[in-house]
């Protein structure tokens, strides 16, 4: 095995496929490579990669297919490459669980950054900040540090759990890296390009480009988000958006609030 775990690439472009082997290999990862949907998806079954690089144009199925069947078996992160930059494909990539989503021509630096900071996940949690308003989620009484209540939503860090009054939500990686830095942020502006950071990881660089693909990505999961939890936008009580320029933690409502 690799310093930094075992990889998948399921790419059918030969010097797409070499570019990533190259530079997982120089990353540290044990590479397998598949030049179809079927191959990589038995690939990633037998081998049991810790991350999966995924074409969306595969000759046979398609990525999103070959995403849909690696999730039914596989919690290895997953990075869809692709030539397009539709809204809709970057929409169906995070739904279909996909962590990071990335266009062609891509740098070389920029795919070995997203994917290191994907590998420091999970990470530990973040200090307390302090004199916000409203004030941060806090921890849950006679629990760890690490747990976190909000009008009815727990957050266990440490556990990468999350409920909402006392039932599981089922949130991706990214999701949960959203919602907890969200939570941290004690109703401090956070905007779309430090919740992409907060997505790709937090020694992820400041100066690393941010595109307009990475910000929908952050809109795409927070609208999961707000879902799943059932937040109204119009009377949000976990994430309320800033128009122009990010979300924060709305104010703390009484328990039998709606």
């Amino acid at each position: 095995m690799g310093e930094l775990g075992v990889a998948v690439i399921i790419e059918d472009d030969l010097d797409v496929r070499g570019l990533l082997e190259a530079v997982l290999l120089q990353s540290g990862f044990e590479v397998h490579t598949a030049s179809g949907g079927r191959e990589g998806v038995e690939s990633v079954r037998k081998i049991g990669p810790d991350i999966v690089t995924l074409d969306v144009g595969l000759p046979d199925i398609d990525g999103f297919e070959a995403l849909r069947r690696i999730r039914l078996f596989s919690t290895a992160y997953v990075v869809m490459l692709t030539g397009r930059e539709e809204e809709a494909d970057v929409l169906t990539a995070l739904e279909g669980g996909a962590d990071d989503y990335i266009t062609k021509p891509f740098r070389p630096r920029e795919i070995r950054a997203r994917i290191t900071a994907l590998m420091r996940r999970p990470r530990d949690a973040e200090t307390d900040p302090s004199g916000q308003v409203p004030q941060p989620a806090s921890p849950a009484p006679g629990n760890s540090a690490s747990i976190l209540r909000y009008n009815g939503l727990e957050l266990d860090y440490s556990r990468r759990l999350a409920s909402l009054q006392g039932t599981t939500l089922e949130l991706t990686r990214s999701e949960f890296e959203l919602l907890h830095k969200v939570l941290r942020g004690a109703g401090t502006v956070l905007s779309r390009a430090e919740l992409v950071r907060a997505v790709r990881g937090e020694q992820y660089r400041d100066d690393a480009y941010i595109s307009d693909a990475d910000e929908r990505a952050v809109e795409v999961h927070m609208g999961n988000i707000r879902r799943k939890l059932r937040d109204d936008p119009e009377a949000p009580r976990w994430l309320e958006t800033v128009r122009g320029v990010g979300y924060r933690l709305p104010a703390q409502r009484p328990p039998n609030s709606r």
